[in-house]
């Protein structure tokens, strides 16, 4: 390095440096770690973020069609008193729906899952992109242009209407009215 250039340090790679340098001790994951398990380099926080665990348990968790999908075989079909069916067809049936309604749903989604992700993940892409470099910076150029206003507007109206209301009061502040009963 030639003379008057100095090194910039940035905390990252300070912080490696000492961290590598002092063997961390540190866990995955945790504040100030460099390594992960088994001494591999941390995958990016940008990364990790598209890379979630699925959970395919619980695969609802926000419990977003609570109220929209569960629908039983009794919610759909019942039988008026004195109009009963066989046991066995009964039975039957309420199998034969159920286990219609899970295959049906399987290959629907088998077919079908896969390309309504990628439609549905393209429109919220979309939107994103729309929301970050469309929307918002209209709304903030619109909200600087009101800004402009705010400020100008009142000196417009004390310059131009004050001088008039002063003048129209004035003139109107002489005026009586006398109220009289006839009889």
């Amino acid at each position: 390095q030639g003379p008057g250039f100095q090194r910039e340090s940035s905390p990252c790679s300070e912080a490696a440096l000492s961290a590598a340098g002092k063997g961390n001790t540190r866990g995955f994951g945790e504040p100030g770690s460099t390594m992960g398990e088994q001494g591999q380099p941390k995958e990016a926080p940008h990364l990790a973020e598209h890379t979630k665990e699925i959970d395919l348990v619980t695969r609802d968790p926000k419990h977003l069609n609570d109220e929209i999908v569960k629908v039983e075989f009794d919610d759909v079909m019942g039988e008026p008193e004195g109009f009963y069916s066989f046991s066995s067809v009964w039975r039957i049936s309420q199998s034969a729906f159920t286990v219609s309604g899970y295959w049906c749903y399987r290959v629907l989604t088998a077919t079908f899952g896969i390309p309504a992700a990628i439609v549905w993940g393209f429109l919220y892409a979309c939107l994103s992109f729309w929301q970050v470099w469309a929307a918002i910076p209209c709304l903030r150029c619109y909200l600087l242009e009101l800004e402009c206003l705010r400020t100008t507007f009142p000196i417009c109206i004390q310059a131009i209407c004050d001088p008039f209301f002063h003048a129209a009061g004035g003139l109107l502040l002489n005026i009586r009215f006398a109220l009289r009963k006839e009889s």
